[in-house]
């Protein structure tokens, strides 16, 4: 089993405090009130999290995949609204950004972004283009002074509050897709209706057209038509990042459960020492600890930037899967209070199916560990 060393440790104990003390208390309203939490998101930022995955001399703590990790399950833990838009900011809002973005994007978006001065979101996803994104039919056509930008995306997390996008668009007649850095401002950028969601309700997600968006030429983010090649290269870190968003969440389940299985007597003793019970606690014990060391095992390998893609799937794969199981079998446990608002496990279950998506949906994530293995 792999040893946490004292950094991780660190970054793990401080972002449990934090989550303990300042999420959890309030992780039932940010999902009542279907407002983007960015009191919170902001003092995330001032713990540096938006920085974690970049390096020191641009104002990052260059910390290892690991303790991003181990960060991002403890604010799941807390909130998985919270930790998916930070998460967001964080990964996919300012990857491309930080890559290939000029001294001017990098200067006026990127490091407020790295604060949480400014939000950033990702648009990949369209109305007919999901898991198949050659499919994509939003498109970014060559003119004399840069691009004309023209489609509409959905799904995307923190659109209504986002001061800028990242948008995949194909570019020539080949398919192969592009990105582009597009300001909120821009003329021809509209903020779509917001997508009412089952859970994670604090996470903001709606749709984002550009009609006709007139792009200066350093807007292009990396070479034309390296899209795809761009995306591939941060799948496996957006794969364990979702595994542990789906670790939290579980955590939080499977702990509320066992408190309420202590204190709930029937037929004269704790539930808890009942034998049905009991064997519930420890499946569900077996799944969490075997997602942790398969999220661990493929953050590690990213550390050491070894090939991960497919333990990184498997990482994504059992834990999102296990996430909805635990919670399932958690709100067994409290039974009747499990369905209750009073109680957070009606939250949790909701809340875990989020996991299943992200990152790929466990059915592609299948076929490509079939790949893997040469099938």
């Amino acid at each position: 089993m792999y040893e946490l060393n004292e950094i991780q440790q660190q970054v793990q104990q401080m972002f449990k405090e934090f989550s303990d003390k300042h999420i959890a208390p309030v992780a039932s309203k940010i999902d009542t009130e279907n407002k983007f939490p960015l009191e919170l998101f902001r003092r995330i930022g001032d713990m540096g999290f938006f920085g974690m995955r970049y390096p020191e001399i641009v104002g990052g703590s260059g910390s290892d995949v690991i303790s991003y990790s181990l960060a991002v399950t403890e604010l799941a833990r807390g909130s998985l609204s919270l930790a998916a838009v930070c998460t967001m900011q964080s990964l996919m809002g300012t990857h491309f950004l930080y890559r290939f973005g000029d001294k001017s994007i990098f200067e006026n978006y990127f490091l407020p972004a790295l604060k949480g001065e400014l939000i950033g979101a990702i648009c990949m996803t369209e109305p007919n283009s999901g898991s198949d994104l050659m499919s994509m039919t939003t498109t970014a056509k060559i003119t004399e002074n840069g691009f004309t930008l023209t489609g509409q995306k959905t799904w995307v997390t923190s659109a209504p509050v986002a001061d800028f996008f990242t948008v995949f668009a194909k570019t020539d007649n080949s398919g192969q897709l592009s990105i582009f850095f597009v300001p909120r401002n821009t003329e021809g950028v509209i903020i779509g209706k917001n997508i009412e969601k089952l859970g994670v309700r604090g996470s903001l997600t709606s749709e984002v057209s550009f009609q006709e968006v007139q792009l200066p030429k350093n807007y292009l983010l990396g070479n034309p038509g390296e899209g795809t090649k761009c995306l591939r290269e941060i799948l496996a870190e957006i794969r364990i990042m979702t595994a542990a968003l789906a670790i939290g969440v579980a955590t939080a389940a499977f702990n509320e459960a066992v408190e309420y299985a202590k204190t709930r007597v029937q037929f004269g003793k704790p539930i808890g020492k009942f034998q049905s019970i009991q064997t519930k606690f420890a499946e569900m014990s077996v799944q969490l600890e075997t997602a942790k060391l398969y999220m661990i095992n493929a953050a590690r390998l990213s550390d050491l930037d070894l090939p991960r893609q497919k333990e990184s799937m498997i990482a994504k794969l059992y834990a999102s899967e296990c996430a909805v199981r635990i919670c399932d079998e958690a709100s067994r446990v409290l039974a009747s209070y499990g369905y209750a608002t009073e109680y957070n496990l009606e939250r949790y279950l909701r809340d875990s199916r989020f996991t299943l998506i992200g990152g790929g949906t466990s059915e592609i994530l299948k076929i490509n560990i079939a790949k893997e293995l040469g099938l």
